[in-house]
């Protein structure tokens, strides 16, 4: 099916094939966005409710969290039905209606798809374990115990332990890069390559504008089972495990990061490039060579669109030198590849908590997230300024976090509902008791007060996602990084003539800036307080400053 043929022919010059370069997009956590059906728990039909309050934030694109039949235990990660709605969250018809509704409001869907593990309770898995013999029996990865009875490798599972579970109806073990109950998909088969394809498809069919790719670089296996080796420890870091979990003592060479993945991405790529304007982001897990496999994944045209790496989700706050390393690092080896930046996701420590940040500290990194060479993700409730809740032992939901309490506290405290008014206790997101608790603090962040303020953080994450929309070279543009030093980054983003040089002041004293070589001028549709004189800025704490060749086009001041 090649819905091209399908379109009218004014429709497809219409179409931005290249939409998602630079684009904002809005994570939606569905669970815990809007109730509509008062049993505690976000859902779809929440959160057509409201999708205006993404529109009017002004970015491009929602992607949702999985929404799909699963037994929850990792909060549909762990999918059992990759073709339906689990009922918590609605029903197919719903979703249509979702699609309808975010275009109608001019913003793409992608959804969260999970291609490398299923759930246990999946059929193809019962299938699988049920013999050696049946036709799915090779759909996930098994493997014999050594003589002793051990498992077949030393590979650990990111939740904790080994990442291989007995099954005594086969007599053999299962690969699960993650909790036991998820169990790794094997595509090396090609009948699962070709079922996941067709799942893919299904999607694309029903409307949606692409995908983001969970785990992307855990798709396949060495074959052979080789042990990892130990990883030296001056090499660990704890930006895809807890510190608490010896999963960070491994070099991961063998149990993902394949150069197999390479030729099913192109498979995938290939089938999304049958539709107007489909896209992909993968999600690249891996504490060591992130940057090369994005490189890897994204470069070509001919694999995934962009990758979303884990660089800025640390929790030791970037410093400009750190920043700056970042973008040497990027620049020097993303090719003609493509990055999505985020600093706060549905797994991490919302980063306002992560890095100690007050009220102008957040809008100074939200500034320079949305000035980034790449396309940007944003959290929901990043946009009010969120903090991470605190979620008391008996309230946790979250099995890793039950697993390594209370050093390690799990991503319940990042999950709580968004508070869409103030004087409810649930802030106006259930009338029931919600499945994680709503913070007391979040109740003074509402939607419903913020709107009302121009000088709220939701004004501001208006007025800068409007700012990057106005200037092509922040969305597509270059990247020269000038200065990542004492506090202050600065770099010129150029698009086709358009020059503007950005700078950011990440201390909490006051920064000289001098501006590159040339006539500038300071566009003061930026909301900052930065200023100008002559040839060099001053930059009060926690302030940013945007400056564009005077004979180039751009926002008129």
């Amino acid at each position: 099916m090649n819905l091209m043929q399908d379109l009218p022919q004014e429709q497809i010059v219409a179409t931005d094939k290249d939409w998602w370069r630079g684009a904002v997009i809005y994570q939606i956590y569905p669970r815990s966005f809007q109730d509509s059906n008062h049993d505690g728990i976000g859902d779809l039909a929440g959160i057509i409710h409201r999708l205006q309050h993404v529109a009017e934030l002004g970015v491009d694109a929602i992607w949702i969290s999985p929404f799909f039949r699963s037994p929850m235990l990792d909060f549909g990660y762990d999918v059992s039905d990759y073709r339906d709605v689990d009922p918590m969250f609605g029903t197919l018809g719903d979703f249509d209606a979702l699609v309808t509704r975010a275009h109608e409001l001019g913003l793409k869907v992608l959804i969260d798809l999970v291609l490398s593990h299923s759930s246990n309770q999946h059929p193809w898995f019962h299938e699988s374990q049920s013999s050696r013999d049946n036709p799915k029996a090779d759909w996930y990865v098994w493997a014999d115990a050594k003589p002793d009875g051990s498992p077949p490798n030393n590979w650990l599972s990111i939740f904790g332990g080994s990442a291989w579970e007995w099954s005594g109806d086969r007599m053999q073990y299962y690969l699960h890069n993650f909790l036991k109950e998820q169990p790794d998909l094997n595509l090396h088969n090609p009948q699962v390559q070709e079922e996941l394809l067709s799942i893919v498809r299904f999607w694309l069919d029903r409307g949606v504008d692409g995908f983001r790719l969970d785990t992307i670089n855990f798709y396949f296996h060495d074959q052979k089972l080789r042990d990892n080796p130990a990883l030296d420890p001056a090499r660990r870091n704890a930006t895809i495990a807890p510190e608490v979990n010896p999963y960070n003592w491994q070099e991961h060479l063998y149990d993902k990061n394949q150069p197999e993945n390479l030729d099913f991405l192109r498979r995938f790529r290939a089938l999304l490039d049958e539709y107007p304007a489909a896209t992909s982001v993968g999600e690249v897990g891996d504490a060591q060579y992130g940057m090369q496999i994005q490189a890897e994944y994204t470069g070509g045209g001919d694999k995934v669109h962009m990758a979303y790496s884990f660089d800025f989700l640390a929790a030791i706050p970037p410093t400009a030198e750190r920043v700056g390393e970042v973008i040497t690092e990027y620049e020097k080896t993303i090719g003609d590849g493509w990055a999505c930046w985020a600093f706060s996701n549905h797994d991490v420590v919302r980063h306002a908590s992560r890095w100690n940040l007050g009220e102008e500290a957040r809008r100074l990194y939200a500034a320079l997230l949305l000035s980034l060479r790449g396309s940007v993700c944003l959290y929901q409730g990043e946009e009010l300024g969120l903090t991470e809740a605190y979620v008391s032992y008996e309230d946790l939901q979250d099995p890793y976090g039950i697993r390594f309490w209370p050093k390690f506290k799990g991503r319940d405290g990042c999950r709580t509902p968004i508070p869409w008014i103030s004087d409810n206790q649930n802030g106006g997101f259930s009338d029931a008791k919600p499945w994680l608790p709503v913070a007391v603090e979040h109740l003074q962040r509402s939607v419903s007060d913020q709107q009302s303020k121009t000088d709220s953080t939701l004004a501001f994450y208006q007025a800068m996602v409007a700012f990057r929309h106005g200037y092509p070279a922040l969305a597509k543009g270059s990247m020269e990084l000038i200065r990542a030093a004492d506090g202050v980054v600065a770099f010129i983003r150029e698009y086709d003539g358009q020059r503007l040089f950005c700078a950011f002041n990440l201390t909490n004293a006051g920064q000289p800036v001098a501006l590159p070589e040339g006539s500038w001028r300071q566009d003061l549709g930026a909301p900052f307080t930065a200023v100008m004189r002559e040839e060099e800025v001053t930059l009060p704490p926690y302030q940013a400053f945007f400056g564009v060749k005077d004979d180039e086009a751009g926002i008129e001041a």
